[in-house]
């Protein structure tokens, strides 16, 4: 029976961290920035309509969608680089373990 082969993996590079932060950082804006802003043309149609006046579609953009992105920004700038650092430390460290058990053997 053969052994399996073991392929190295490569280590964990630091400076792909903000990479990856500011990458997930922009999609998760522009994604609630989008669904704000359709919920919001939503609402301003529907109140306008109840109302019986034209709709105003910058309340949507101004009042709805920009603070809903900002605040979503904030959250996943800091929920997005909790998690990568800890994804790079543990990667690190199992890295460091492969290294001292491949010199072992």
């Amino acid at each position: 029976m053969k052994e399996p082969v073991a392929t190295p993996s490569r280590a964990p590079r630091w400076y792909l961290v903000p990479v990856r932060v500011l990458l997930i950082t922009t999609i998760v804006t522009l994604l609630t920035f989008a669904v704000s802003l359709l919920l919001g043309i939503c609402g301003s149609i529907l109140i306008a309509k109840l109302q019986g006046t034209a709709p105003d579609l910058r309340v949507a953009y101004r009042h709805i969608a920009f603070p809903a992105a900002g605040i979503s920004a904030a959250i996943s700038l800091v929920a997005a680089t909790l998690m990568e650092l800890r994804h790079y430390r543990r990667a690190k460290t199992l890295s460091h373990i492969e290294r001292q058990i491949e010199r072992a053997i």
